[in-house]
Protein backbone atom coordinates (compact mmCIF):
# COMPACT_ATOMS: atom_id res chain seq x y z
CA UNK A 1 0.00 0.00 0.00
CA UNK A 2 1.25 3.56 -1.00
CA UNK A 3 2.33 5.65 1.70
CA UNK A 4 0.40 9.33 1.58
CA UNK A 5 2.92 11.95 1.72
CA UNK A 6 2.82 14.13 4.15
CA UNK A 7 2.14 18.02 3.19
CA UNK A 8 4.47 20.11 5.11
CA UNK A 9 4.52 24.26 5.19
CA UNK A 10 7.97 25.70 6.50
CA UNK A 11 7.81 28.96 8.16
CA UNK A 12 10.99 30.69 7.71
CA UNK A 13 12.90 27.88 4.66
CA UNK A 14 16.03 30.24 4.33
CA UNK A 15 17.34 30.05 8.00
CA UNK A 16 19.30 27.87 9.25
CA UNK A 17 16.31 25.25 10.87
CA UNK A 18 14.55 25.73 7.74
CA UNK A 19 17.83 24.68 5.63
CA UNK A 20 18.14 21.48 7.77
CA UNK A 21 14.66 20.75 7.45
CA UNK A 22 14.96 20.62 3.78
CA UNK A 23 17.90 18.20 3.87
CA UNK A 24 16.16 15.47 5.88
CA UNK A 25 12.75 16.12 3.50
CA UNK A 26 15.25 15.35 0.42
CA UNK A 27 16.43 12.29 1.67
CA UNK A 28 12.95 10.86 1.97
CA UNK A 29 10.67 11.75 -1.33
CA UNK A 30 8.43 9.27 -0.38
CA UNK A 31 7.24 10.47 2.90
CA UNK A 32 7.22 13.88 2.46
CA UNK A 33 6.12 16.75 0.18
CA UNK A 34 6.82 20.62 0.75
CA UNK A 35 3.17 22.69 0.08
CA UNK A 36 4.23 26.32 1.62
CA UNK A 37 8.37 27.78 1.42
CA UNK A 38 8.20 31.19 3.61
CA UNK A 39 11.53 33.45 3.57
CA UNK A 40 11.94 37.23 5.17
CA UNK A 41 14.16 38.22 3.05
CA UNK A 42 16.54 36.12 0.82
CA UNK A 43 14.49 35.92 -2.27
CA UNK A 44 16.96 34.71 -4.29
CA UNK A 45 17.32 31.57 -1.99
CA UNK A 46 13.49 31.26 -1.91
CA UNK A 47 13.22 31.32 -5.27
CA UNK A 48 15.99 28.83 -5.86
CA UNK A 49 14.28 26.62 -3.35
CA UNK A 50 10.70 26.78 -5.04
CA UNK A 51 12.63 25.91 -8.63
CA UNK A 52 13.70 22.39 -6.62
CA UNK A 53 10.56 21.56 -4.32
CA UNK A 54 8.02 23.44 -6.66
CA UNK A 55 5.18 23.90 -3.51
CA UNK A 56 1.79 24.95 -3.75
CA UNK A 57 2.51 28.31 -2.15
CA UNK A 58 5.43 30.59 -1.34
CA UNK A 59 5.59 34.14 1.25
CA UNK A 60 7.71 36.56 1.23
CA UNK A 61 7.34 39.46 3.94
CA UNK A 62 7.68 42.27 1.79
CA UNK A 63 4.93 42.33 -0.82
CA UNK A 64 7.46 43.58 -3.57
CA UNK A 65 9.48 40.84 -2.96
CA UNK A 66 6.44 38.52 -3.31
CA UNK A 67 5.79 40.33 -6.68
CA UNK A 68 9.38 40.03 -7.66
CA UNK A 69 9.56 36.10 -7.02
CA UNK A 70 5.90 35.39 -8.96
CA UNK A 71 7.53 36.98 -11.85
CA UNK A 72 10.23 34.90 -11.72
CA UNK A 73 8.02 31.91 -11.07
CA UNK A 74 6.11 32.53 -14.29
CA UNK A 75 8.88 33.28 -16.28
CA UNK A 76 10.07 29.43 -15.09
CA UNK A 77 6.42 28.11 -15.81
CA UNK A 78 5.84 27.34 -12.30
CA UNK A 79 2.47 27.99 -10.59
CA UNK A 80 3.48 28.61 -7.70
CA UNK A 81 0.52 30.81 -5.57
CA UNK A 82 3.08 34.26 -3.79
CA UNK A 83 1.24 35.20 -0.66
CA UNK A 84 3.11 38.08 1.46
CA UNK A 85 3.18 39.49 4.67
CA UNK A 86 1.80 37.86 8.12
CA UNK A 87 -1.50 37.53 6.20
CA UNK A 88 0.02 34.95 4.07
CA UNK A 89 2.34 33.54 6.65
CA UNK A 90 -1.02 32.20 8.57
CA UNK A 91 -3.09 31.49 5.70
CA UNK A 92 -0.10 28.48 5.02
CA UNK A 93 0.57 27.31 8.53
CA UNK A 94 -3.38 26.66 8.78
CA UNK A 95 -4.20 25.88 5.24
CA UNK A 96 -6.28 22.88 5.14
CA UNK A 97 -3.91 20.40 2.95
CA UNK A 98 -1.16 20.63 5.08
CA UNK A 99 -0.64 18.34 7.78
CA UNK A 100 2.79 19.37 9.37
CA UNK A 101 4.15 23.77 10.00
CA UNK A 102 7.67 23.48 10.85
CA UNK A 103 7.48 27.02 12.84
CA UNK A 104 11.10 28.14 12.77
CA UNK A 105 10.58 32.06 12.24
CA UNK A 106 13.07 33.77 14.42
CA UNK A 107 11.75 35.69 17.52
CA UNK A 108 8.47 37.17 17.83
CA UNK A 109 7.41 37.59 14.35
CA UNK A 110 6.95 33.73 14.29
CA UNK A 111 4.40 33.75 17.06
CA UNK A 112 0.85 34.83 14.97
CA UNK A 113 1.75 31.86 12.16
CA UNK A 114 2.67 29.27 14.78
CA UNK A 115 -0.41 30.18 16.50
CA UNK A 116 -2.37 29.96 13.20
CA UNK A 117 -1.18 26.04 12.95
CA UNK A 118 -1.56 25.86 16.35
CA UNK A 119 -5.37 26.46 16.37
CA UNK A 120 -5.99 24.43 13.16
CA UNK A 121 -5.32 21.45 14.47
CA UNK A 122 -1.53 20.91 12.75
CA UNK A 123 1.30 19.07 13.57
CA UNK A 124 3.29 22.05 14.92
CA UNK A 125 6.95 21.05 15.13
CA UNK A 126 8.35 23.97 17.45
CA UNK A 127 11.30 25.78 16.45
CA UNK A 128 10.66 28.99 17.75
CA UNK A 129 10.84 29.06 21.08
CA UNK A 130 9.19 32.68 21.42
CA UNK A 131 6.05 31.25 21.12
CA UNK A 132 5.76 29.83 24.23
CA UNK A 133 8.01 31.90 25.85
CA UNK A 134 5.71 34.71 25.00
CA UNK A 135 2.15 33.52 25.27
CA UNK A 136 2.96 30.05 27.04
CA UNK A 137 -0.93 29.43 28.38
CA UNK A 138 -2.71 30.86 25.31
CA UNK A 139 -0.36 28.53 23.00
CA UNK A 140 -0.48 25.68 24.57
CA UNK A 141 -4.87 26.12 25.00
CA UNK A 142 -4.85 26.59 21.54
CA UNK A 143 -3.09 22.87 21.23
CA UNK A 144 -5.35 21.31 23.38
CA UNK A 145 -8.41 22.86 22.20
CA UNK A 146 -7.97 22.18 18.29
CA UNK A 147 -6.16 19.02 19.02
CA UNK A 148 -2.91 20.06 17.29
CA UNK A 149 0.34 18.07 17.84
CA UNK A 150 3.07 19.51 19.75
CA UNK A 151 6.39 18.44 18.95
CA UNK A 152 9.54 20.33 20.21
CA UNK A 153 12.23 20.76 17.99
CA UNK A 154 14.97 22.70 20.25
CA UNK A 155 17.64 20.06 20.55
CA UNK A 156 17.30 20.46 24.22
CA UNK A 157 13.57 20.16 24.57
CA UNK A 158 13.71 17.38 21.98
CA UNK A 159 16.19 15.68 23.76
CA UNK A 160 13.57 15.94 26.56
CA UNK A 161 10.55 14.51 24.90
CA UNK A 162 12.76 11.68 23.69
CA UNK A 163 13.15 10.28 27.30
CA UNK A 164 9.74 11.09 28.74
CA UNK A 165 7.47 7.99 28.98
CA UNK A 166 5.48 7.73 25.57
CA UNK A 167 2.11 8.01 26.90
CA UNK A 168 3.48 11.69 29.17
CA UNK A 169 0.34 14.00 28.48
CA UNK A 170 1.48 17.63 29.47
CA UNK A 171 -1.97 18.63 29.25
CA UNK A 172 -2.22 16.86 33.12
CA UNK A 173 -1.37 18.67 35.97
CA UNK A 174 0.59 15.48 37.85
CA UNK A 175 1.74 14.07 34.84
CA UNK A 176 5.21 14.80 35.86
CA UNK A 177 4.58 13.12 39.19
CA UNK A 178 2.61 9.95 38.41
CA UNK A 179 5.43 9.09 36.28
CA UNK A 180 7.74 9.72 38.62
CA UNK A 181 9.85 12.84 37.25
CA UNK A 182 11.74 14.31 39.59
CA UNK A 183 13.29 17.00 37.47
CA UNK A 184 14.84 18.17 33.70
CA UNK A 185 18.02 18.97 33.38
CA UNK A 186 18.74 21.52 29.88
CA UNK A 187 22.28 21.09 28.81
CA UNK A 188 24.37 24.36 27.73
CA UNK A 189 27.69 24.72 26.30
CA UNK A 190 28.58 28.08 28.15
CA UNK A 191 29.06 29.82 24.63
CA UNK A 192 32.10 31.24 23.46
CA UNK A 193 32.78 33.42 26.52
CA UNK A 194 32.43 29.77 29.15
CA UNK A 195 35.83 30.75 30.31
CA UNK A 196 36.82 34.36 29.55
CA UNK A 197 38.04 36.63 32.04
CA UNK A 198 34.91 38.62 33.38
CA UNK A 199 36.84 41.96 32.79
CA UNK A 200 37.08 40.83 29.49
CA UNK A 201 33.39 41.12 28.28
CA UNK A 202 32.77 45.03 28.07
CA UNK A 203 35.00 44.67 24.88
CA UNK A 204 33.03 41.81 23.28
CA UNK A 205 32.08 42.42 19.52
CA UNK A 206 29.47 40.91 17.25
CA UNK A 207 31.88 38.81 15.70
CA UNK A 208 33.26 37.27 19.04
CA UNK A 209 29.58 36.72 20.22
CA UNK A 210 29.00 34.78 17.24
CA UNK A 211 31.67 32.75 17.30
CA UNK A 212 29.65 29.59 18.67
CA UNK A 213 32.22 26.76 19.47
CA UNK A 214 30.00 23.63 18.58
CA UNK A 215 26.50 24.93 16.34
CA UNK A 216 26.04 26.49 13.15
CA UNK A 217 23.44 29.09 13.79
CA UNK A 218 22.00 32.76 13.13
CA UNK A 219 23.28 35.83 14.31
CA UNK A 220 20.63 36.27 17.05
CA UNK A 221 20.41 32.90 18.51
CA UNK A 222 24.54 33.01 18.28
CA UNK A 223 24.49 36.06 20.71
CA UNK A 224 21.38 34.46 22.83
CA UNK A 225 24.09 31.74 23.07
CA UNK A 226 26.69 34.17 24.20
CA UNK A 227 24.73 35.52 27.18
CA UNK A 228 22.72 31.84 28.06
CA UNK A 229 19.35 34.04 27.60
CA UNK A 230 18.71 31.42 25.22
CA UNK A 231 18.94 28.43 27.95
CA UNK A 232 16.72 30.94 29.92
CA UNK A 233 14.35 31.50 26.58
CA UNK A 234 14.16 27.46 26.97
CA UNK A 235 13.87 26.99 30.55
CA UNK A 236 10.34 29.12 29.97
CA UNK A 237 9.68 26.85 27.00
CA UNK A 238 10.40 23.75 29.14
CA UNK A 239 7.90 24.48 31.27
CA UNK A 240 5.29 25.23 29.21
CA UNK A 241 5.63 21.94 27.35
CA UNK A 242 6.41 19.65 30.03
CA UNK A 243 4.39 21.02 33.00
CA UNK A 244 7.28 21.25 35.73
CA UNK A 245 7.67 24.32 37.35
CA UNK A 246 10.94 26.07 37.82
CA UNK A 247 12.26 24.44 40.49
CA UNK A 248 12.16 21.11 38.93
CA UNK A 249 14.15 22.22 35.48
CA UNK A 250 17.87 22.72 36.00
CA UNK A 251 20.76 24.14 33.62
CA UNK A 252 23.83 22.49 33.92
CA UNK A 253 26.76 23.91 31.04
CA UNK A 254 28.20 21.02 29.22
CA UNK A 255 31.04 22.01 26.74
CA UNK A 256 31.07 19.27 24.32
CA UNK A 257 26.78 19.77 23.29
CA UNK A 258 26.76 16.04 23.00
CA UNK A 259 24.23 15.13 26.09
CA UNK A 260 21.68 17.16 24.53
CA UNK A 261 19.73 17.14 28.12
CA UNK A 262 18.16 14.69 30.35
CA UNK A 263 15.04 13.88 32.91
CA UNK A 264 16.03 12.36 36.39
CA UNK A 265 13.22 10.21 37.80
CA UNK A 266 12.33 9.44 41.47
CA UNK A 267 14.70 6.34 41.72
CA UNK A 268 17.96 7.88 40.74
CA UNK A 269 17.75 7.17 36.88
CA UNK A 270 18.91 10.19 34.75
CA UNK A 271 18.07 9.25 31.16
CA UNK A 272 20.13 11.05 28.96
CA UNK A 273 19.72 11.59 24.95
CA UNK A 274 23.05 11.89 23.07
CA UNK A 275 23.88 12.83 19.38
CA UNK A 276 26.08 15.03 17.28
CA UNK A 277 25.17 18.61 17.65
CA UNK A 278 23.50 18.56 14.26
CA UNK A 279 19.83 19.79 13.77
CA UNK A 280 18.43 17.37 11.59
CA UNK A 281 18.65 14.42 14.69
CA UNK A 282 15.45 16.49 16.01
CA UNK A 283 13.94 17.57 12.89
CA UNK A 284 14.13 14.33 11.60
CA UNK A 285 12.55 13.34 15.08
CA UNK A 286 9.76 15.43 15.27
CA UNK A 287 9.31 14.99 11.00
CA UNK A 288 8.55 11.13 11.54
CA UNK A 289 7.23 10.54 15.08
CA UNK A 290 7.03 8.01 16.67
CA UNK A 291 8.74 6.24 13.52
CA UNK A 292 12.64 7.03 13.00
CA UNK A 293 14.33 8.12 9.96
CA UNK A 294 17.14 8.96 8.55
CA UNK A 295 18.92 12.61 9.05
CA UNK A 296 22.16 12.28 7.29
CA UNK A 297 23.99 12.66 10.69
CA UNK A 298 26.76 10.75 11.26
CA UNK A 299 27.10 8.55 14.24
CA UNK A 300 29.03 8.85 18.18
CA UNK A 301 32.39 8.02 17.88
CA UNK A 302 32.50 7.52 21.82
CA UNK A 303 36.00 6.72 22.36
CA UNK A 304 37.07 9.87 20.46
CA UNK A 305 35.13 12.09 22.41
CA UNK A 306 36.94 10.32 25.67
CA UNK A 307 35.54 13.24 28.05
CA UNK A 308 32.16 14.33 28.54
CA UNK A 309 32.34 17.36 31.12
CA UNK A 310 29.14 19.25 33.29
CA UNK A 311 29.41 22.34 35.53
CA UNK A 312 27.46 24.87 37.30
CA UNK A 313 26.45 28.61 35.02
CA UNK A 314 27.65 30.99 37.01
CA UNK A 315 24.93 33.45 37.17
CA UNK A 316 27.40 36.32 37.82
CA UNK A 317 28.94 35.41 34.21
CA UNK A 318 25.53 34.81 32.60
CA UNK A 319 22.88 37.03 34.27
CA UNK A 320 20.45 36.66 31.47
CA UNK A 321 19.61 32.56 32.50
CA UNK A 322 18.80 34.46 36.52
CA UNK A 323 16.77 37.04 34.51
CA UNK A 324 14.62 34.27 32.95
CA UNK A 325 14.24 32.40 36.04
CA UNK A 326 13.16 35.42 37.29
CA UNK A 327 10.51 36.30 34.73
CA UNK A 328 9.34 32.45 34.60
CA UNK A 329 8.52 33.10 38.25
CA UNK A 330 6.73 36.08 38.35
CA UNK A 331 4.51 35.26 35.65
CA UNK A 332 3.44 35.02 31.57
CA UNK A 333 3.51 38.36 30.78
CA UNK A 334 6.72 38.73 32.58
CA UNK A 335 8.61 36.39 30.22
CA UNK A 336 7.03 38.29 27.20
CA UNK A 337 8.77 41.65 28.66
CA UNK A 338 11.98 39.61 28.86
CA UNK A 339 12.10 38.11 25.39
CA UNK A 340 10.51 41.85 23.84
CA UNK A 341 13.65 43.43 25.69
CA UNK A 342 16.38 40.82 24.55
CA UNK A 343 15.35 41.28 21.12
CA UNK A 344 15.40 44.63 21.07
CA UNK A 345 18.80 44.53 22.90
CA UNK A 346 20.28 41.88 20.54
CA UNK A 347 19.80 44.02 17.59
CA UNK A 348 21.35 46.89 18.96
CA UNK A 349 24.20 45.44 19.83
CA UNK A 350 24.59 43.35 16.50
CA UNK A 351 24.13 46.73 15.06
CA UNK A 352 27.24 48.09 17.48
CA UNK A 353 25.24 50.49 19.02
CA UNK A 354 25.51 49.32 22.49
CA UNK A 355 28.16 46.70 24.06
CA UNK A 356 27.69 43.24 25.32
CA UNK A 357 27.45 43.93 28.96
CA UNK A 358 24.43 46.46 28.42
CA UNK A 359 21.65 44.05 27.23
CA UNK A 360 21.04 41.64 30.22
CA UNK A 361 22.08 45.59 32.07
CA UNK A 362 19.20 47.00 29.68
CA UNK A 363 16.60 44.25 30.27
CA UNK A 364 16.73 43.80 33.90
CA UNK A 365 15.56 47.54 34.19
CA UNK A 366 13.01 47.38 32.11
CA UNK A 367 11.70 44.23 33.74
CA UNK A 368 11.28 46.19 36.78
CA UNK A 369 8.80 49.15 35.22
CA UNK A 370 6.66 46.84 33.55
CA UNK A 371 4.12 44.74 35.95
CA UNK A 372 3.01 41.59 35.83
CA UNK A 373 -0.67 41.42 33.86
CA UNK A 374 -2.96 38.40 32.89
CA UNK A 375 -2.60 37.48 29.69
CA UNK A 376 -6.12 37.46 28.22
CA UNK A 377 -5.71 36.81 24.62
CA UNK A 378 -2.92 36.90 21.41
CA UNK A 379 -3.84 40.04 20.87
CA UNK A 380 -2.86 40.87 24.81
CA UNK A 381 0.07 39.20 24.53
CA UNK A 382 1.00 41.32 21.19
CA UNK A 383 0.19 44.46 22.99
CA UNK A 384 2.46 43.93 25.55
CA UNK A 385 5.30 42.74 23.32
CA UNK A 386 5.05 46.35 21.71
CA UNK A 387 5.10 48.23 24.73
CA UNK A 388 8.01 46.70 26.14
CA UNK A 389 9.77 46.99 23.22
CA UNK A 390 9.23 50.53 23.00
CA UNK A 391 10.14 50.70 26.12
CA UNK A 392 13.66 49.17 25.47
CA UNK A 393 14.49 51.41 22.88
CA UNK A 394 14.21 54.70 24.65
CA UNK A 395 16.35 52.61 27.62
CA UNK A 396 18.56 52.75 24.99
CA UNK A 397 18.02 56.03 22.95
CA UNK A 398 16.62 53.92 19.55
CA UNK A 399 13.92 55.64 17.83
CA UNK A 400 11.02 53.79 17.65
CA UNK A 401 10.11 52.74 14.25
Amino acid sequence: MTQRLQQVTILGATGSIGSSTLDVIRRHPDRFRIFALTAQRRREELLALCTEFRPACAVMADPRDALWLADQLRQQGLSTEVLSGEEGLCTVAAASEVDTVMAAIVGAAGLPSAFAAARAGKRVLLANKEALVMAGSIFTDAVHASGATLLPIDSEHNAIFQCLPGNFQRQTDNSAQQHGIRRLILTASGGPFRTAPLSSLHDVTPEQACAHPNWSMGQKISVDSATMMNKGLEVIEAHWLFGLPPTQIDVVIHPQSVVHSMVEYCDGSVLAQMGQPDMRTPIANALSHPERIDAGVASLNLPKLATLTFEAPDFARFPCLKLAYDALEAGPSVATVLNAANEICVAAFLERRIGFLAIAETIDRVLHQIPQQQQENLQHVLEIDAAARALTRRHLGLQTP
